[in-house]
């Protein structure tokens, strides 16, 4: 049986480890990109991925983007955008990913933002 996951920074560790592995599933190599300066939590062969945790749904929660993470999904075409869901639980086989992409600005992720202190965005599938 899997512990239950405490921590906010044990369930966005454990999402970003559930993107790294499903971008090498895909064939692609993937790193933790966090804390070097760029606009997303995971890199991999060329895409910028913000990686969303949720320890249980996303949906009806806001999805918070910093400016600078807009930014890169206007302008930048390998911009990714994961959801990750029910991590608290701890078992990755129950985790429950979305994925969107985005790269303009009439892409669902940027589509229906409102400007705060930063970005949010209302989660909805």
């Amino acid at each position: 049986m899997t512990e239950p996951i405490t921590s906010n920074r044990a369930v966005e560790n454990a999402a970003i480890m559930f993107v790294i592995a499903h971008e090498a599933a895909c064939g692609r190599t993937a790193y933790d990109a966090r804390g070097t300066g760029g606009a997303g939590d995971v890199a991999s062969e060329g895409r910028v991925i913000e990686v969303k945790a949720y320890g249980g749904s996303a949906c009806g929660q806001d999805l918070w983007l910093e400016p600078r993470q807009i930014e890169e999904a206007l302008g930048n075409a390998d911009f990714w955008l994961y959801v990750v869901e029910n991590v608290r639980q701890g078992d990755p086989a129950q985790f429950s990913a979305v994925y969107e992409y985005s790269g303009s600005s009439h892409s669902p992720c940027t589509a229906r933002c409102t400007g705060r202190s930063s970005i949010v965005r209302t989660w909805a599938l």
